[in-house]
C-alpha cells in the first residue's frame, strides 16, 4: 500500500476547495496527505483547510504569486508520499479514487498515470456541455484521457500522478503556466520514465462557468500547444492543427456567400450536419435536450477558441515568451 500526497494549487477558489476537500473525506481508501498552495490568493482557503483539519491529515501553504506549476513545485518539496498526485481545486473525486490508482499501481508499473475526466450528475447543463465538449470523439477532446490516445500518454495536471523518483530527476516543472503539464510529461518520458492512462481513475471536473470563460480558457490552451512546440520542436502534430483548420474552414464557408454560392450551401449543409451529430450523441449521453443544444454551441466555442490561440501563438515575435521558466 502506498501513501500519496495530493499538491492542490489555488488562487481565489475557496468555495471549489470545500468541494474537493469533502470528496476526499469520502475516500474508501485513506492513506494520503493533502497539500493546499495558496498562489498569492485575495480570497483565501485557510479557513477552508482549517475545517477540515479533523478529517484530513491536510497542510495549508501560502506563497507568493507564480503561477500553477511553480506552486506545485512548491508542494512537491514539501510533500512525504510515495507518488505525487495533482488536482485541480475545481475537481471533484468518486469515492473509490485512490483505492482505483492504488491497485493499478500494486499490478503496474507506472511513474507517471493520469485519468480521464467526466461530468458529476449534480454540473448544470453549461457544465456538462462544457465537459462533453472537452471529452467527445467528436471535438479534439476526445484525444484526451482514453486509452487509445494520439502518441504518447501525457498526464494532465488536472488529474495527474508521478512518483517520488520522478520529482527527484526532474525537478518538476519549468514553466509555470502556458503549457507546463505538457512540457513536463514530456520531460518524464524523455528522461526514461514510464507513463501510463488509468481509464477508470475519472475526476469530475467542473470547469469554467460561462461560454465566454470557456473560451478564453481554450484560447490560452491553443497559445500553450505553440509554446510547447517551442521547447520541444516536432510535437505540435496534424491533429493539434485542426481547430485552426476549423476556424480557416469557416471562414471560407461563411464568406462564400458573396462569392461562390454553392460553396456556401455545401458549407452550410456540412456545418449543420457536423452541429447535428455532436447534439444527438450529447442528448444520448445526458438524456437532455438542453445540454444537447449547449453542446453544440460549446463544441464550436472549444474549437474556435483553441484555433484562434494556435494563431495567436504561431505569429508571436519568436523572443516573446510569456512567462517565466525554472
Amino acid at each position: 500500500m502506498n501513501f500519496y500526497s495530493i499538491v492542490v494549487p489555488v488562487y481565489n477558489r475557496p468555495e471549489e476547495v470545500k468541494e474537493l476537500l469533502e470528496s476526499l473525506t469520502r475516500q474508501t481508501f485513506q492513506n494520503f496527505e493533502v497539500l493546499l498552495i495558496e498562489d498569492g490568493s485575495e480570497f483565501k482557503c485557510d479557513h477552508v483547510a482549517e475545517s477540515f483539519s479533523n478529517q484530513l491529515d491536510i497542510h495549508y501553504y501560502f506563497k507568493e504569486n507564480e503561477g500553477q506549476g511553480f506552486a506545485r513545485n512548491f508542494g512537491f518539496e514539501r510533500a512525504r508520499g510515495d507518488y505525487f498526485i495533482v488536482f485541480d481545486s475545481d475537481c471533484i473525486l468518486p469515492q473509490h479514487y485512490f483505492e482505483i490508482v492504488d491497485h493499478f499501481l500494486s499490478v503496474h508499473t507506472a511513474d507517471a498515470f493520469g485519468g480521464p475526466d467526466q461530468a458529476h450528475s449534480s454540473f448544470n447543463s453549461l457544465q456538462k456541455a462544457i465537459s462533453y465538449s472537452m471529452t467527445s470523439p467528436f471535438t479534439t477532446g476526445g484525444i484526451r484521457g482514453r486509452e487509445k490516445h494520439f502518441g504518447n500518454y501525457h498526464p494532465r495536471s488536472f488529474n495527474m500522478g508521478i512518483s517520488k523518483k520522478v520529482f527527484e530527476k526532474t525537478q518538476g516543472y519549468r514553466i509555470t503556466r502556458m503549457g507546463e503539464d505538457i512540457e513536463f510529461s514530456i520531460r518524464i518520458q524523455r528522461e526514461g520514465f514510464k507513463s501510463m492512462l488509468i481509464p477508470e481513475a475519472f475526476v469530475f471536473h467542473k470547469r469554467r462557468s460561462s461560454i465566454a470563460q470557456f473560451y478564453k480558457q481554450l484560447h490560452f490552451f491553443g497559445r500553450a500547444r505553440i509554446n510547447v512546440n517551442r521547447f520541444f520542436p516536432g510535437e505540435l502534430k496534424f491533429l493539434h492543427t485542426l481547430p485552426a483548420l476549423f476556424v480557416l474552414g469557416l471562414l471560407i464557408g461563411s464568406t462564400s456567400f458573396f462569392w461562390w454560392e454553392s460553396l456556401f450551401k455545401v458549407f452550410i449543409a456540412v456545418l449543420a450536419g457536423y452541429l447535428l451529430v455532436i447534439g444527438i450523441h450529447a442528448i444520448l449521453i445526458y438524456k437532455s435536450l438542453k445540454v444537447g443544444a449547449l453542446s453544440m454551441i460549446t463544441s464550436v466555442t472549444q474549437l474556435v477558441g483553441y484555433g484562434m490561440g494556435l494563431f495567436q501563438e504561431l505569429f508571436k515575435p519568436r523572443g516573446n515568451q510569456p512567462f517565466a521558466q525554472k
